[in-house]
């Protein structure tokens, strides 16, 4: 009866351990490593903002309580060097509103793309941050939550500025409205309340009480004149195959 009862201690004691580790040790080093059930659980994890490549996204570095980058039990360093990041960060949507688009694929950047980004990178970049898992987009990244931690307050009890609010009360982003949005507490009726604000004050890409094009228009702009492009040369298959060539370059568009 002792052996028996000394075993069931024993695991109990070892299945406790696992899901303690599980649950404030074991750090999440991508987006690879997050599973379906933390998506579903929507989990809370804390880090760090490592980098900010556009106006609504960023790379997070997990940085567990128990992992040993925290004061008292401090003993690991975050990575500062791009190549020591590369795959132990989780790419980060932040979700509910859109920024400005900056230029790539060959797009031009939309007005205010830089001043947005600039913002971002001024308000996350290398400080603590918490984000609520939310799901997965076409593009890998992970939608989320995002708030600062709280300068004083412990970060397990209360959070600090939610960071998607603040980018609408300053002008530097437009409410997401296509499917799938998440809003968080707010609501879509509050986001679109504080986009509404800053439009009326002119703040940010408000500022000159013009309504500008939206990140959502510009891409369906975009994907028009490319589908156009697209049936233009179909009708023109020769001429689709010499632009294909170096002749292209002495073929007028």
């Amino acid at each position: 009866m002792a052996a028996l009862t000394t075993f069931a201690l024993g695991a109990t004691a070892a299945t406790t351990s696992a899901l303690l580790y599980k649950r404030y040790a074991r750090r999440i080093k991508n987006s690879d490593w997050i599973t379906p059930k933390l998506l579903t659980r929507k989990r809370w994890l804390k880090g760090v903002a490592t980098s900010v490549g556009d106006g609504d996204n960023f790379r997070f570095f997990h940085t567990p309580t128990f992992g040993g980058y925290l004061w008292p039990i401090k003993y690991r360093r975050i990575p500062t060097l791009q190549k020591d990041l590369k795959d132990e960060t989780i790419h980060v949507r932040i979700a509910g509103v859109d920024a400005p688009e900056a230029a790539h694929f060959g797009k031009p950047a939309q007005p205010y793309a830089a001043e947005c980004l600039a913002w971002l990178r001024s308000t996350i970049l290398g400080r603590k941050v918490y984000v609520q898992l939310l799901r997965k987009d076409q593009y890998s990244r992970v939608v989320a939550q995002v708030y600062l931690a709280p300068r004083i307050l412990p970060g397990f009890l209360f959070h600090g500025k939610n960071i998607p609010a603040e980018m609408l009360k300053a002008g530097w982003a437009v409410t997401y409205e296509q499917a799938g949005a998440e809003y968080g507490q707010l609501g879509k009726e509050g986001y679109l309340r504080l986009e509404a604000q800053a439009k009326a004050a002119r703040r940010g890409m408000w500022k000159d009480g013009r309504n500008v094009e939206t990140p959502a228009e510009y891409k369906r702009r975009h994907a028009s004149a490319a589908s156009l492009e697209e049936a233009e040369a179909a009708k023109h298959p020769v001429l689709r195959k010499a632009r294909k060539s170096w002749l292209g370059r002495l073929l007028p568009p």
